[in-house]
C-alpha cells in the first residue's frame, strides 16, 4: 500500500505540473491577445497625434500671415500718420505765409501733395461755400440804411486771378445776392489804376456790374504796404461819411488795421491755387 500510495503521489505531481505549464500557456495566449489591442489603441493615438499637430501647423501658419497682415496695416497707420503731420505742418505755414503775404513760390516742397489734396479733393470749395453762406446769412439778417450810405466792401483780387470758374461762379452769386438786397458794394485791388480798363472789362466779363465804386492803386501808392493802403483807402470812405457794415477779402492785408467797420470775413485762401498752377507749370512735360 505504501508503494502504490508513493506512485499514486508522483501521478498526481506530474498531473499537477502538467496543469501548471498549460494554465500558463494559456496566461501566455491571453497576454499576448492583450498586446495586441494595446497597438492597436496605439496606432489610434499616434492617427490623433498626427491630426492635432497638422492642426497646429495650420493654425501656426494662419497666426503668421495675420501677424504679417498687421504688421501691413501697421504701416499704412503710420504713413497715413506721416501725411497728417505734413497737412497740419502745411496749414501752420499757410497761414504764416497767409499774414506775411507770402507767394505760392515760396511755400516748402512737402507742402506740395497736402495743397493739391486741399482743392482736387473738393475742401477748398466746401470751405469757401460754407463762407459765402455765412456771408450771405449775416446781410439778409439786416437791412441797409435808405440813405445809401452802409457800404460793402469787397476784395476783388480773387477774381481778377486764373481762379476755377466754379469759385468766381460762387463770388458771383454772393455778389449777386448782395446787390439785390439793396447793398452798394464797394470793390478794392491791389492793382495799379493804369489797368484800370483791362479790369473794368474783365469784371463785366465774367458777371460782375453795378458796383457803386472800383477802387485801385494810385501812382503814389503802388509800392506802399497793402495793409496801408487798404487801411488808408477805408479811411477816406468813412471820412466821406460812408458806413463800413462789412469787409469780405481772402487776404489778411485787406483784414487788418484801422476803419475796418461792422464785420469783416475771411474767406479760403486762393494761394493754394495758385501754388498748384505753381507746381503744374514746373512738372508740365515739356513739348
Amino acid at each position: 500500500m505504501s508503494a502504490y500510495a508513493h506512485q499514486m503521489e508522483r501521478e498526481y505531481s506530474a498531473q499537477n505540473l502538467s496543469s501548471r505549464e498549460n494554465t500558463g500557456t494559456e496566461i501566455g495566449s491571453h497576454y499576448e491577445s492583450g498586446f495586441y489591442m494595446t497597438s492597436f489603441a496605439a496606432t489610434i493615438f499616434i492617427g490623433a497625434l498626427v491630426a492635432v499637430g497638422i492642426l497646429l501647423i495650420t493654425l501656426l501658419i494662419a497666426l503668421t500671415v495675420m501677424l504679417q497682415s498687421c504688421q501691413s496695416q501697421s504701416s499704412g497707420v503710420v504713413e497715413v500718420q506721416n501725411i497728417s503731420d505734413d497737412y497740419n505742418d502745411c496749414k501752420a505755414f499757410a497761414l504764416y505765409a497767409e499774414l506775411n503775404s507770402l507767394q505760392a513760390d515760396e511755400f516748402p516742397s512737402f507742402c506740395r501733395i497736402p495743397a493739391i489734396r486741399y482743392i482736387r479733393a473738393g475742401q477748398y470749395g466746401r470751405d469757401l461755400n460754407s463762407t459765402m453762406q455765412l456771408v450771405q446769412n449775416y446781410f439778409s439778417s439786416i437791412t441797409p440804411q435808405s440813405d445809401g450810405l452802409d457800404v460793402v466792401l469787397i476784395d476783388i483780387d480773387d477774381i481778377l486771378t486764373s481762379n476755377p470758374q466754379h469759385t468766381i461762379l460762387i463770388m458771383h452769386r454772393l455778389y449777386m445776392k448782395l446787390q439785390a438786397s439793396g447793398w452798394p458794394l464797394i470793390l478794392l485791388t491791389r492793382k495799379s489804376a493804369r489797368v484800370q480798363n483791362a479790369t473794368v472789362e474783365h469784371l463785366i466779363s465774367t458777371g460782375f456790374s453795378g458796383w457803386a465804386s472800383l477802387i485801385m492803386r494810385s501812382d503814389d501808392e503802388v509800392h506802399m504796404d497793402s495793409c496801408d493802403y487798404f487801411s488808408r483807402r477805408r479811411a477816406v470812405i468813412q471820412k466821406d461819411g460812408f458806413r463800413i457794415r462789412g469787409v469780405i477779402s481772402s487776404h489778411f492785408d485787406a483784414l487788418t488795421g484801422p476803419y475796418l467797420g461792422k464785420h469783416v470775413f475771411k474767406l479760403p485762401n486762393a494761394i493754394y491755387y495758385d501754388f498748384e498752377h505753381q507746381i503744374e507749370s514746373t512738372y508740365r512735360p515739356k513739348k
